[in-house]
């Protein structure tokens, strides 16, 4: 007996073929590229740009490529915008301002405070996702993330605290009193090495003032910023007030319009003082309010009378966190001579015992260099000073075909070698031998850059000295910490322009108005 089906028959059990839209096909994608980065909550990794609050791509449709640097694996893709986008993400904050504005300071402070608790709640997500995209260490990219939502909270406070002033007239009709208001629209650019916290440094303090927000963050870790995107619409931040354009190969034209534009008030940045003194150039043309916090050189001076094994362990703390990737790393060590010798053996031994690879591993104390052009700019500068007469304590070496760079610690360097003039960024620890307190404060101010400086010595009297005449914004007497969200942040010289943080840090994204009041 036969059993076959008739044809008729037979067409209806073929599987049904169902259209698929974009909307789930994107979705699909992102989630399994979300899959890569192991976090308890997917949902945190976006893979667009966002504008208005709607995730968008760029309109031609091109992707930039973000790529793990401990193991130069793909993470995954985000859009490759342009001059359209980042005209209409400013545009978005422009319409969001009026709303946002004239929300109470408390209603901003609630805001921002559940913020605050959504970074806590998604603290080892947040953390992960920084070491995935930067490469530092998993403790290290928890600690970021503590470190991003200590100035959420902060500012949350300062929200509140944006006090006027009453001012005593002359004449008896009249009543004096200043308000501050918010600036308006906010172009933020923020650079790689602090994925999380450069960008809340600058994001908390603009919404707590009232201010609406455009933000480029960098295209080597763009995923952290995508993220605090997310939270602060969970926190119930409106559609518009933050904006977010990604962009690589076209940052000229964004960064231009985002400083030319004359719906943006007031330019952000943090990165290099050649980028900085650019754009400083192109806001100047409709003269916004500014805040640089660029390039540094920090000298680390260690006197005579120092405790040397805490010199030691603060010289390791500041030069060698996130791999001599910070702004405020000890670039250039002064060692007096009497405890030259002293200070680089135990420094030596320390770092000896470092261990380099992927930021997951716990054995890890230290990550990769971001790309190879930065493990790069260490080798210049450590075959410059060894060719004048600098000695290879320890390490030395890029690790072959990778991004990792050799911690290392060199002897007798030179004062006119590369490193002394140059920021270096990596891994490198370059001792300078003194002698007298006046020659090691010429070295250490014959620079351009003025950001931090860091010295030991028990003597009260040198610390005063010494405190006040380094050209630097911020110094650190007996420590190699200095970075907080209650401290006002910044440098002077060519490090920069206005603070960050500390209790006047909002004031940079408001304008004072006098208000004159007559006929009493």
């Amino acid at each position: 007996m036969s059993h076959r089906l008739s044809p008729a028959f037979s067409s209806l059990l073929k599987p049904p073929i169902f259209s698929i839209s974009p909307q789930i096909t994107r979705y699909r994608m992102a989630s399994s590229q979300a899959s890569v980065f192991g976090l308890k909550d997917p949902s945190l990794i976006k893979f667009q740009g966002l504008i208005g609050g709607k995730w968008v791509d760029a309109k031609d449709g091109a992707k930039i490529v973000v790529k793990n640097p401990a193991s130069n694996q793909e993470l995954g893709t985000v859009p490759e915008m342009g001059l359209a986008e980042t005209k209409e993400a400013i545009d978005a904050a422009a319409k969001a301002f009026p709303t946002w504005s004239t929300t109470t300071a408390k209603e901003r402070h609630d805001i921002l405070m559940k913020m605050y608790a959504l970074m806590q709640q998604h603290h080892d997500d947040l953390g992960r996702l920084i070491t995935l995209e930067n490469g530092k260490t998993l403790t290290e990219g928890k600690g970021e993330n503590t470190y991003s939502s200590s100035f959420i909270e902060w500012y949350a406070e300062e929200a509140i605290r944006t006090y006027g002033e009453q001012i005593p007239s002359a004449f008896k009709n009249v009543r004096n009193v200043v308000i501050k208001q918010p600036v308006g629209v906010v172009s933020i650019m923020t650079p790689w090495n602090f994925p999380s916290a450069m960008i809340t440094r600058k994001l908390g303090a603009a919404l707590a003032a009232g201010c609406t927000t455009v933000i480029k963050p960098p295209p080597e870790t763009p995923f952290s910023a995508l993220a605090l995107a997310e939270l602060a619409s969970r926190a119930g931040v409106p559609d518009g007030v933050i904006n977010v354009v990604t962009t690589e190969k076209n940052v000229t034209v964004v960064g231009k319009e985002m400083c030319e534009s004359p719906i943006v008030k007031k330019v952000t940045f943090t990165g290099s003082t050649p980028v900085a003194k650019l754009l400083a150039g192109m806001a100047a043309s409709t003269l916004k309010k500014v805040s640089l916090e660029a390039g540094g050189n920090a000298p680390f001076i260690i006197f005579d009378d120092a405790n040397i094994d805490e010199a030691v362990a603060a010289a390791i703390l500041c030069k060698f966190r996130s791999s001599g990737q910070t702004c405020v790393c000890a670039n250039r060590i002064y060692v007096h001579s009497t405890v030259y010798a002293e200070f680089a053996s135990r420094l030596a031994e320390k770092v000896a015992a470092f261990k380099i690879g992927d930021g997951l591993d716990e054995a890890t104390t230290h990550g990769p260099l971001i790309h190879s052009r930065a493990t790069q700019k260490v080798t210049r500068h450590v075959e410059d000073a060894v060719s004048k007469g600098a000695q290879v304590l320890v390490g030395g070496k890029v690790v072959e075909d990778t991004n990792f760079f050799q911690p290392t610690v060199l002897s007798d360097v030179p004062a006119d070698a590369l490193v002394n003039d140059e920021e270096t960024f990596g891994p490198l620890a370059a001792l300078v031998k003194f002698d007298t307190e006046d020659e090691v404060i010429k070295l250490a101010n014959s620079t351009t850059f003025g950001l931090a400086g860091y010295f030991f010595s028990r003597d009260v009297g040198r610390a005063w000295r010494v405190a006040e005449r380094l050209e630097v914004g911020m110094v650190a007497v007996n420590t190699g910490l200095i970075s907080q969200a209650t401290i006002p942040f910044g440098g002077i010289k060519e490090s920069g322009l206005g603070r960050e943080g500390g209790p006047h840090g909002i004031d940079e994204y408001m304008n004072e108005k006098l208000i004159v009041f007559g006929g009493l």
